[in-house]
């Protein structure tokens, strides 16, 4: 644990407009609570950024005082690289500021913003950008490592749709990347996640979208699941983008539309979001109603936001968490068997296993063309292992990596680098796929020493 002098944190108090906690400080231990209860760590300093210029003061005071630094946007992603043990966290969790230019169809983002922060701005206008799947996240962290959610068939990733952004990187300095200025900073942070530099804006290109969208759920006994999602994957060829069915098995949970005694049994939920005109939705998402015989199904046009709201009772902070995850082609029926059968012996209720549909849109963009590598990835599958009980710990994990070892020969040997738990460091490789060598020019470029380590890190080449 670094051991910060009070002088030392007294002139940061002095030169910050945020506020600097200190361990035993009121107000630090929240702080440094994250989405997954499985990572405590606690930093010598927290910096709880009002703006831009408190990013350079705790990005020099970190590189002057020799701290490691963490990032935090969100504080959603599974690893918890957003706090580190005995160094800087760098909060950026106040600067929440979302700007909307409806005439220009641009969004100008702080990066303390989460996905709903975003979602409230643009929606009013109509708009909106392709995020993930849960409010609460954090849409730094998501675009860092590319964000893919229910639009992304019909508009790409979030990345795709990032115009600029201003970088504060490891000298201190506030750059802007773009097509035009420093354009291999913003191509690097274009899937590179954090290892560049804190970005204080995004600015982002908007689609028309909503306010209404028609979808829900669909949900199937797991008996019913092979031969579902061998219909799913026929219906994959011929399916519009701007519909995107996602599959998701897991013990049913309560839901209003489900009948009691179906409440804990293994299941297979498609999870549907049509965004096009609503008046078509019932036609749209007539097929997915005829893949078996449901235990229930709640389809209806409902606001946009609201469903992108919809899985947050499922995904809430304070739980334990370890994910596994591949990227995929079509869905092999070796995987399907593999699935299945892992679904009927949940270590918890709360385990689960997804498969994101993202083909489309995001799959014409030439490999080169951005930091973020899988642009054959058809789906991204998470096995999201989650309890509540550290006793549990073991258990859970190591079904998540049986399941994760038994679907390996159907994946494509990518992942999505925002999936990464903190024990697979020799996945780097798998994370960042052709473009790692322009990636570690850039690092090397940008941040040479290496300040900017605690997450999926890059290394720059030796000096």
């Amino acid at each position: 644990m670094s051991k910060l002098s009070n002088d030392a944190l007294d002139a940061l108090r002095a030169s910050a407009r945020g506020q600097v906690l200190a361990p035993g400080e009121a107000g630090y231990d929240d702080a440094r609570k994250i989405w997954n209860a499985m990572i405590d760590r606690r930093p010598a300093v927290i910096l709880r950024c009002a703006g831009a210029a408190d990013v350079r003061q705790a990005v020099d005071f970190a590189r002057a005082n020799g701290l490691v630094v963490a990032v935090r946007g969100g504080g959603h992603n599974i690893a918890g690289t957003a706090v580190c043990d005995g160094g800087m966290m760098i909060d950026l969790s106040p600067m929440k500021s979302v700007r909307v230019d409806p005439r220009r169809a641009r969004a100008y983002v702080e990066p303390g913003a989460t996905l709903a922060d975003l979602d409230h701005e643009t929606q009013a206008f109509g708009l909106a950008v392709p995020l993930g799947v849960n409010s609460t996240t954090g849409v730094a962290g998501l675009t860092l490592g590319g964000g893919f959610g229910w639009l992304t068939r019909r508009h790409g990733l979030t990345i795709d749709n990032l115009v600029s952004a201003d970088v504060v990187t490891a000298d201190g300095g506030l750059l802007h990347a773009s097509a035009e200025d420093n354009e291999d900073l913003f191509w690097a942070i274009r899937g590179g996640g954090g290892n560049f530099g804190v970005v204080t804006m995004f600015e982002f290109q908007l689609h028309p979208v909503g306010p209404m969208v028609y979808g829900g759920l669909v949900v199937l006994p797991l008996e019913q699941g092979r031969q579902a999602l061998l219909k799913y994957r026929e219906a994959l060829k011929t399916m519009p983008e701007d519909l995107t069915v996602w599959a998701v098995l897991r013990q049913a949970p309560p839901l209003p539309f489900l009948p009691e005694s179906v409440h804990g049994k293994p299941m297979l939920a498609f999870a549907i979001c049509y965004s096009g005109d609503p008046d078509q939705g019932p036609a749209a998402v007539e097929a997915v109603r005829g893949w078996g015989q449901p235990y229930g199904e709640h389809l209806g046009p409902m606001p946009y936001t609201a469903w992108q709201k919809a899985f947050d009772p499922l995904l809430m902070p304070g739980a334990r968490n370890y994910w596994k995850s591949h990227n995929l082609g079509p869905l092999q029926d070796g995987l399907i068997d593999a699935i299945i059968d892992a679904v009927e012996n949940l270590p918890s209720p709360q385990c689960e296993i997804f498969l994101g549909h993202i083909g489309g849109v995001a799959m014409r963009v030439p490999v080169p063309a951005t930091a973020y590598p899988h642009r054959a990835a058809q789906f991204a599958m998470n096995v999201h292992g989650r309890w509540d009980a550290p006793q549990d710990d073991d258990r859970c994990i190591a079904w998540a990596r049986a399941l994760f070892r038994t679907t390996e020969p159907y994946s494509q040997g990518g992942v999505y680098v925002n999936f990464l738990t903190q024990d697979e460091p020799e996945r780097l490789g798998a994370a960042y796929g052709q473009n790692f060598e322009r990636l570690v020019r850039a690092k090397t470029r940008y941040d040479p020493g290496n300040l900017f380590r605690h997450n999926q890190n890059i290394p720059p080449a030796a000096s």
